[in-house]
């Protein structure tokens, strides 16, 4: 995609699975790629392929402190922001009932505060240049209840509502916001449910098969490009037909 070329974006947990194909499939179309992760060193292998195009930096997505350095990393180096992936997530599996506080609370603020610093830091560069794109990771857990992962849950419905605000607010300042509801995709973060789980989960959906990270990276490529400059706060289903 030609509109990409000469943009800088910032995709988090970019060392692994989905963020890590977004970021790759990003450069490949000619953006400059702030790859952020905890993954030191799968980050610094993935971002050092792309040469003056990627840079690496360590990123605990919960830290409004790190969110600061990594802004302003990404404008020293590139100067200029143009887009965000917010990918970062966990996924740590419980019931009401089995579901400590420590739990909920990580997953609060990796997978809903992470979504909220990330907009709240790039939008204030992105006016700066007349506008950007800011995608947001949910997930079909977003828009059904699921049973045995209910702080995940609560998470990716709460980014939905965050997309939706955001957009509404930053729109006056060509900033679009949208978010991406993955289904099952195999990645590492199945490792949690039960090989029978995941089996199954291929069976039910309408492609008969899990999704790839490749699947969402062409996705994300798409909303965060100027080809869907006429799109905003919007929920994008990529679950192979699982929840028709």
């Amino acid at each position: 995609m030609s509109s990409l070329k000469g943009k800088t974006i910032i995709v988090t947990g970019a060392a692994n699975g989905i963020g890590l194909a977004e970021a790759n499939l990003l450069a490949q179309s000619g953006a400059n790629v702030v790859f952020t992760d905890v993954d030191e060193a799968n980050g610094i292998s993935a971002a050092k392929a792309w040469g003056t195009q990627g840079m690496f930096i360590r990123h605990d997505v919960s830290s409004s402190a790190d969110w600061e350095r990594v802004v302003a990393a990404a404008i020293t180096r590139f100067g200029r922001l143009d887009g965000l992936i917010n990918n970062a997530g966990i996924y740590r599996p419980g019931s009401l009932e089995e579901t400590s506080e420590e739990n909920f609370d990580s997953q609060v603020a990796i997978n809903q505060k992470g979504t909220f610093f990330g907009m709240k830091y790039t939008a204030a560069e992105m006016k700066k240049t007349g506008g950007g794109s800011i995608v947001n990771t949910s997930s079909i857990c977003g828009i059904r209840g699921f049973r045995g992962c209910i702080a995940y849950n609560g998470t990716k419905w709460a980014i939905r509502g965050l997309t939706k605000t955001a957009a509404v607010e930053l729109g006056e300042h060509g900033i679009r916001v949208n978010a991406i509801l993955p289904g099952f995709v195999d990645t590492k973060i199945l490792a949690a449910n039960s090989p029978e789980m995941n089996q199954q989960a291929a069976k039910d959906s309408v492609l008969n098969r899990l999704g790839s990270p490749q699947d969402i990276a062409l996705l994300a490529r798409y909303l965060v490009s100027d080809e869907s400059s006429f799109v905003t706060g919007s929920d994008f289903l990529a679950d192979g037909g699982y929840t028709l």
